[in-house]
């Protein structure tokens, strides 16, 4: 027999003093924020449903708000929390921020290396790359890619030197910094086009080799040396830039990118049987 009820003969009879304690008190678990958001969403917007979708609503709301929240006692001194683009969410035509996944990360924004450069008297220029391919790869190890407009508010700088710094630490080193410039193919990042080639056809490397060291899969490598391999095509056919942009449905700034890139390429390469599509 469920407690607080009593039997007389074969009805049920509720405990007429357990029930007023129920009524009383039984309003308190009604009190959440969850019951708050959907009585706010069955106010505002009537028309989106009854009670439980409501509540299905209002459990998704509570859901992105504690993937956005970090308790001051996981920060430390020095760090601090940013919204970068999700890894798995590129661009596309007329898609804002707004429409885009967002990925909480935590980001050393000052760490005992950067004030020891700083005391050192390290250039300024070399503390802001530091800094810069720091927090790049620390976000895209927690799922998310920062833009260069991201690191200038982070770092107090211009985006544009911060490119600047970027591109020029990819070009000399051989390695992508992992930023949405690059990995999503936005702004000023166009180098990891010209690493990835040359890590293929001047280091011989495999593709998916190429792609772990460069922070993209597979088949974007593989596109990347497609496309190469065409407008290299193109160029030994006699085809001008503008013809080869025709004739591939593309950009004439990036078939002269690929021209760049093969002309780099031709002290390595001595022939043209060298070039290959994976």
């Amino acid at each position: 027999m469920e407690v607080g009820k009593k039997t007389e003969g074969d009805a049920v009879v509720i405990n007429p003093k357990l029930d007023r304690v129920r009524k009383m008190f039984g309003s308190l678990r009604e009190k959440s924020l969850k019951n708050a958001l959907a009585h706010v969403i069955g106010r505002d917007f009537p028309r989106i449903g009854g009670d439980r979708i409501r509540a299905l609503c209002a459990e998704m709301i509570l859901d992105v708000v504690a993937e956005h929240l970090r308790p001051r006692e996981h920060l430390r001194h020095g760090q601090t929390l940013w919204l970068g683009v999700d890894i798995n969410d590129p661009p596309s035509r007329g898609k804002r921020t707004a429409d885009t996944d967002l990925v909480p990360v935590v980001l050393d924004l000052s760490t005992d290396e950067d004030i020891l450069a700083r005391i050192d008297r390290v250039p300024v220029m070399e503390r802001l790359r530091m800094r810069a391919v720091r927090l790049c790869e620390q976000a895209y190890r927690q799922g998310a890619l920062l833009s260069n407009a991201d690191l200038a508010e982070l770092m107090t700088g211009d985006a544009s030197r911060i490119s600047s710094i970027l591109t020029a630490h990819e070009r000399n080193s051989g390695k992508v910094v992992p930023r949405r410039a690059t990995l999503h193919d936005m702004g000023s990042g166009i180098t990891h086009k010209r690493i990835i080639c040359w890590k293929r056809y001047a280091d011989g490397k495999c593709s998916d080799q190429v792609a772990r060291e460069t922070y993209h899969t597979v088949e974007a490598v593989d596109r990347y040396l497609g496309q190469f391999d065409r407008v290299r095509h193109c160029r030994m056919q006699g085809m001008t830039p503008a013809e080869t942009a025709y004739a591939l449905n593309c950009g004439r700034s990036l078939v002269e990118e690929y021209l760049r890139i093969d002309r780099e390429l031709t002290g390595t390469v001595e022939n043209d049987d060298a070039i290959k599509t994976d």
